[in-house]
């Protein structure tokens, strides 16, 4: 597990106090950094080397999250395929779930336009990181 931390910032609250729906998925955007670091130790964005696309994501929204309280991002692997993974993440503030979230991304040639293969060796570092229930 990858685990992120979260200032919340005013800018990420709505009128109605709480933090917008629409900062959560930008959190776990950031906290896939580490999953992404994987396939690209440069993090160089250059369509001839960096090689994931994502094609799905979802979120729940479990309980409200308050600005003035940081905010855990606990991320896993929970699934590894022959040419994609999905990754499970969680927000955690003041010791209580509050959001979880799944991504799937492909392992893509940006040159060819086709998804290939993820490389043995990365299906092992992704091992490492799975969710256990």
């Amino acid at each position: 597990m990858f685990k992120s931390i979260i200032d919340v910032s005013s800018r990420d609250t709505d009128s109605l106090g709480h933090v917008n729906n629409t900062s959560l998925p930008l959190w776990f955007e950031t906290a896939r950094n580490p999953v992404y670091k994987i396939f690209n130790p440069t993090m160089e964005l250059n369509p001839h080397i960096w090689n994931l696309i994502m094609v799905h994501t979802e979120f729940d929204y479990l309980n409200q999250i308050y600005y003035g309280f940081e905010v855990e991002i606990r991320t896993y692997i929970e699934i590894i395929g022959n040419t994609s993974f999905t990754v499970y993440q969680e927000a955690w503030q003041k010791g209580k779930l509050r959001a979880t979230g799944r991504a799937v991304l492909v392992d893509f040639d940006f040159n060819k336009q086709e998804k290939v293969e993820i490389p043995e060796d990365i299906k092992r570092e992704l091992e490492k990181h799975l969710y256990k229930k």
